[in-house]
């Protein structure tokens, strides 16, 4: 009888979750931990390094790096390309270069490089584990043809390889404006992109996400820390700004099949 109820609730339990997938499509359930905790460790160090900038780690609290790094599981031992990371002291570039020297290889591909032209000097095609996009849409957004980017990308991937993007998310109540003058991307444009160039959508998440942030700031998401455009001379706009923090992001992850 005891099996039998068991047998009873276990079948029960499967059509609620067949009919909530159903109706409101896969269920959300907390992060999963993806890197060891050694690796853990080892981020966690970087991120709170005094060899990082004070300004640079006072934004750990915005940009959320330990858990953005492990949902896009970033391996020391891989091989990680970034989009146009800055200089030498680029934000996530100051965390991942020392995590994946030594180990891995970690890849800059830098806005002189030519890039979305073949780069095939810095990464081969096929050869990238891991190719990350951290606020630096520009060049999928301003400059057209904006597809060529997201071509680019897929060809530097390995077949299973990640693509991972981190970025200001528009309204989507609202068409996504080609020129992107307000500096946010609407995430379903992003999605329609990747997937124009043969990406699949694994997993979204709201690591980065910012309730606070209405999206209807003067100056657009530059309005906001860390830019403050505009508020120089105004405290209270400034310190309204302030209190929202920086940008709604989006955080999507893709696989090359």
């Amino acid at each position: 009888m005891k099996i039998k109820m068991t047998s009873t609730l276990t079948s029960v339990f499967a059509i609620v979750l067949a009919l909530c997938f159903s109706l409101f499509g896969p269920l959300s359930f907390a992060q999963e931990t993806l890197l060891s905790q050694a690796n853990r460790a080892r981020l966690q160090e970087l991120i709170d390094s005094p060899y990082r900038s004070e300004d640079a780690r006072a934004r750990n609290q915005f940009r959320n790096p330990m858990p953005t790094l492990d949902f896009f599981d970033v391996r020391p031992e891989l091989t990680v390309v970034e989009i146009w990371p800055g200089g030498q002291g680029g934000w996530y570039r100051s965390i991942l270069e020392p995590y994946i020297t030594g180990n891995g290889t970690y890849i800059p591909v830098r806005e002189a490089s030519g890039f979305p032209n073949p780069v095939t000097d810095l990464v081969a095609n096929n050869s990238a584990d891991r190719v990350l996009v951290f606020r630096a849409h520009g060049f999928m957004i301003y400059e057209p043809p904006a597809q060529d980017y997201y071509h680019a990308l897929f060809a530097m991937l390995k077949s299973g390889g990640i693509f991972g993007i981190v970025d200001h998310r528009g309204n989507e109540a609202v068409p996504q404006d080609p020129t992107g003058e307000n500096g946010y991307v609407n995430q379903s444009h992003v999605i329609m992109l990747a997937e124009n160039a043969g990406f699949q959508l694994l997993e979204t998440a709201e690591i980065n996400a910012n309730p606070m942030d209405n999206k209807e700031h003067p100056d657009g998401v530059y309005s906001l820390p860390p830019t403050l455009r505009g508020s120089l001379i105004n405290r209270r706009f400034r310190a309204e700004m302030v209190e929202i923090g920086e940008s709604d992001r989006m955080t999507l992850k893709f696989v090359k099949p």
